[in-house]
């Protein structure tokens, strides 16, 4: 059986006070090995000593009472403390890895939102209304993701190569955001009417739109669509589908330039 120390020799041996082993043991996080219930006298036996050499130095870090609590908070009297303090630094590291991570990702977004902000704010770009030409297109029907898109345009492009005549443009058949199952059409246009498997190739007719170009990231356009939205529900006018977007200004065959630079006409057909 270990040896049993009173209060004042295990103060001592630990290096505390009297005063402050009375305090832990109200506070719960150095309980004593034994309390006489006749005399109220603390006994603390040799288990106690590692734990109580830990408090010192937090104590010594100034460490306040309610921050030791919370690091024993799991920690049993009798418990190998240093193999606990470990685990405890372990989960530490591995939550301040997430929160540094967590705080880069806000990091990014901030600047993408204070980017965006002031491209939108010093934009000269308003929303009009206009009449666009017919146009002769050749395209590829799409259902599925927005960024399937791309991959769309790579092989629209290599599939007509010598017939492009003009920016590329999307159609996009939903009324609303879809995250899977997006109908859209890459298109180019092209100088005359072709025959090509899988690929579309016909006359989009004039209509009257309502247009805007915005400026920067095509992750952005959300702002500029409602600027549109909000000049379509003033003047009491009705949409028709598809919508098209006019890539007039957007990544190179080689460089992406400044996505911030980026150019998007946003065209809405007003519904005859």
């Amino acid at each position: 059986m270990k040896d049993k120390y009173t209060i004042g020799e295990f103060s001592k041996i630990c290096g505390l006070s009297i005063k402050a082993l009375q305090l832990y043991h109200e506070k719960g996080i150095l309980i004593p090995s034994h309390v006489d219930e006749s005399s109220g006298y603390r006994l603390y036996d040799e288990t106690k000593t590692d734990k109580a050499r830990v408090i010192m130095h937090l104590r010594e870090m100034e460490i306040s009472i309610e921050d030791m609590t919370e690091i024993f908070r799991y920690c049993d009297d009798d418990s190998d403390v240093f193999g606990y303090l470990q685990k405890q630094k372990q989960d530490l590291q591995e939550r301040l890895s997430t929160e540094r991570y967590i705080v880069k990702v806000l990091n990014q977004i901030i600047e993408h939102e204070k980017t965006a902000r002031h491209l939108l704010e010093r934009a000269n770009f308003s929303v009009k209304e206009k009449t666009v030409d017919p146009m002769l297109v050749a395209g590829i029907r799409i259902k599925g993701k927005y960024s399937d898109c791309d991959k769309g345009f790579e092989r629209l492009g290599r599939t007509v190569r010598g017939y492009i005549k003009g920016r590329k443009l999307c159609l996009y058949y939903d009324g609303e955001y879809r995250e899977e199952d997006a109908e859209f059409e890459p298109c180019f246009p092209v100088r005359k009417q072709l025959e090509v498997d899988g690929v579309s190739v016909r006359q989009l007719p004039e209509s009257r739109c309502v247009t805007l170009v915005h400026k920067g990231r095509y992750d952005t356009v959300g702002r500029s669509y409602a600027h549109v939205l909000r000049y379509v529900q003033e003047k009491k006018i009705t949409i028709a589908l598809p919508t098209r977007e006019i890539y007039i200004k957007g990544p190179g065959t080689i460089f992406c330039g400044n996505p911030n630079d980026y150019l998007t006409e946003i065209q809405l057909p007003i519904a005859i």
